[in-house]
């Protein structure tokens, strides 16, 4: 159980780490005079550093086998140096839970098996149909493959610690249990594990990163399929995150790829325990390897504690004229929603929205059909509640409708921010965080570096241009932000210019920054908030409006007004030789006119990495107009089965135009549509 330890006068750390063994063993504290603190200590006496108070007894207690850290907070800023007084500081202290041991067999079975095609992972890992992955060998396949190629490349391994969670979806406990098994067979001596066998893409990467001080895992399987159904006979999706919480990189994703083509076995402990994951607790099986089960709202929700300022955005939501409503869709946000807004911001429980993780995310019954997909299609509730309708258009009056809505998708990476009657295109929400980062605490020096994926539209590049910091562009894939979120870091690209403080987001409803390695749809909504917050400081004036923030952005920046249109479940070969077509035809395109359009050039995109030097070709086709205006053609990798094209219509309108016009109004994205 949490205890709350409230430090209000600066001591020797000594101090309180006798007052902590008093509470935590039950044994009076002598209020002696402290002996002089261990060297190691010594900068610890000013309680102003909230960091180094929580690195100290979570580190220091944890080694003695007293308490774990769960989160330190405070208003304060870093005070360096000893004070005579420090700001109060709540220090919570779990106490460490019992190992429980188990019995088990860690005989390691070699299986023979043989390649099953099509185990190619996308831009997001590999997804496939989820009665596929329930066949025989076919997540073993995948599994081994990863273990060997990581082997191979000098990944630690042998004695090592792995993550395995996932969103929740249909098949995410028994797939757990198997590379558990699988894990301990390839020499893992330690696997974390999400309560439920929950925890969201974000968070994954936050554990990989913060737990336990931080890099400890060599890295983890997500199981998810993302914004994609769930179900028995929808789709169930794996992919591989690295050491620093971000997708594997390509050169990584094609070596496992390779090696399904002609694998001939894998390995498993079949002896290995079942490990209960309906509740928290530490395993110990026959005495060598550590299971352990937990909480995996912790460390993400610690870390977003860090990010922002949770009390500006409580004095918000605390606003008799705000009101705000977030949509989890049944995926695994829910237990995080119901953690950040009502148990940390003071959200009325009524906020939330299908909060309660379900395997089919509400199949296909519910109001999304099992689309655990924030956008305007899926998240159909939140939509309705928000006063708009499924092109982004007011309906109503507005009488009785929220001031801040918000989504996320199955594993809660992606995100949709709505205003009353207000829809923000992903596009232009990255773009307005960026515009206003600097209200947000982490982000307070300003960025260094902002991204793009090459199909999101150039809002971001004029914030960019305005701030003078570089702005990227990439191909579609989180993991192509990885090392610009890595550069300059002494472990991975020491010898590269640094772009961090860095953000970044997709058109594909994808925001986040450099505090994980993963896109974070609870990032993008408390920047939202804090956003507001900043803008709604004085209760006494009108409640400044998600709408107005967009308003005063497209005043300042223009508009680029933008729509995307998907041809799904397209035949491979067609959409392949499609796209082949219009590669030979983008040298003859400079100069001819579409709809009244003069092509300034057309080419076949291409991503040179500025950190790692790496090459990414054939990443979608890009038309670009003369006076800015594009379109672009893109094959997705993010389906189960078949193909699925994407067209993407962008037109830029000045901050002087005419930027009142809906998405669909907008002369050439109506023209070149139809």
């Amino acid at each position: 159980m949490a205890v709350e330890l409230r430090l209000t006068t600066a001591k020797p750390a000594s101090f309180y780490l006798r007052a902590a063994r008093s509470f935590l063993e039950g044994v009076p504290a002598k209020d002696d005079k402290p002996e002089k603190p261990p060297v190691d200590t010594v900068t610890l006496m000013a309680l102003g550093n909230a960091i180094s108070v929580a690195s100290y007894i979570g580190g220091t207690l944890e080694k003695e086998g007293l308490a774990t850290i769960a989160a330190v907070r405070t208003k304060w800023t870093s005070v360096p140096g000893p004070v005579k007084h420090s700001p109060n500081v709540t220090v919570v202290l779990k106490r460490k839970a019992a190992e429980k041991a188990l019995a088990g067999d860690l005989t390691v079975t070699t299986e023979a098996t043989e390649p099953i095609d099509g185990q190619k992972p996308g831009t997001s890992g590999l997804r496939k149909k989820t009665k596929v992955f329930m066949g025989k060998n076919y997540l073993e396949n995948f599994v081994q493959s990863t273990f060997n190629a990581l082997k191979s490349t000098g990944v630690p391994i042998e004695g090592g610690t792995i993550v395995v969670s996932g969103d929740g979806r249909y098949y995410n406990k028994e797939a757990i249990q198997i590379i558990t098994k699988m894990a301990v067979a390839n020499g893992v001596k330690a696997v974390w594990i999400g309560k439920d066998g929950l925890m969201s893409t974000p968070a994954a990467s936050a554990v990989i990163r913060c737990r336990e001080g931080g890099f400890v895992p060599f890295g983890g399987f997500i199981l998810s399929a993302s914004h994609n159904p769930g179900g028995i006979d929808e789709d169930f999706g794996i992919k591989f995150n690295c050491e620093n919480g971000g997708s594997a990189p390509e050169k990584v994703t094609d070596m496992i790829h390779t090696i399904t083509k002609d694998i001939k076995e894998y390995k498993i402990c079949k002896g290995f325990p079942t490990i209960d994951i309906s509740t928290s607790g530490t395993y110990v099986v026959d005495g060598k390897v550590r299971v352990d089960v937990f909480d995996g709202t912790e460390d993400h929700v610690g870390l977003l504690q860090k990010v922002f300022d949770f009390e500006a955005i409580k004095k918000l939501i605390a606003r008799k004229d705000f009101s705000m409503v977030y949509d989890s869709m049944n995926g695994v946000q829910g237990p995080y929603a119901r953690k950040v807004f009502v148990d940390e911001l003071g959200a009325a429980e009524s906020s939330l929205m299908n909060a309660i993780p379900k395997e089919d995310f509400g199949g296909k019954d519910s109001p999304s059909h099992g689309h655990a997909d924030p956008n305007l299609t899926y998240a159909v509730e939140l939509v309705k509640a928000m006063g708009i309708n499924k092109t982004g258009e007011k309906i109503g009056s507005g009488e009785g409708v929220p001031d801040f809505g918000a989504a996320a998708d199955g594993d809660a990476d992606r995100n949709m921010i709505l205003g009353k009657q207000w829809f923000v295109s992903p596009s232009d929400s990255v773009a307005i965080i960026a515009a206003n980062i600097s209200c947000i605490p982490f982000f307070k020096e300003g960025l260094k570096g902002c991204a793009r994926s090459m199909p999101t539209s150039g809002a971001l590049d004029l914030v960019a241009k305005k701030k003078k910091i570089p702005c990227f562009v990439t191909p579609t894939g989180w993991k192509f932000f990885g090392n610009l979120m890595d550069s300059g870091d002494e472990k991975y690209f020491p010898d590269t210019e640094c772009y961090t403080p860095f953000i970044c987001g997709e058109e594909s409803f994808g925001t986040g920054g450099n505090h994980v390695r993963e896109k974070d749809g609870m990032w993008a909504v408390l920047a939202w908030l804090q956003i507001l917050a900043s803008k709604n400081k004085d209760e006494s004036k009108p409640l400044v409006t998600v709408e107005a923030v967009t308003m005063d952005h497209w005043k300042t920046y223009g508009r680029n007004y933008y729509c995307r249109y998907d041809y799904e479940g397209v035949a491979s070969e067609g959409a392949n030789t499609m796209m082949a077509n219009l590669k030979e035809k983008c040298n003859t395109l400079k100069g001819q006119e579409i709809k009244g359009m003069t092509v300034e050039s057309a080419e076949s995109f291409e991503y040179n990495d500025p950190v790692d030097k790496s090459v990414s070709s054939n990443q979608g086709i890009k038309i670009i107009f003369t006076d800015g205006s594009r379109i672009v053609f893109r094959l997705s990798g993010t389906g189960s089965a078949g193909a699925t094209i994407r067209l993407y219509l962008e037109k830029y309108e000045k901050p002087s135009g005419n930027l009142g016009l809906s998405q669909f109004e907008a002369d050439f994205l109506e023209s070149v549509a139809s």
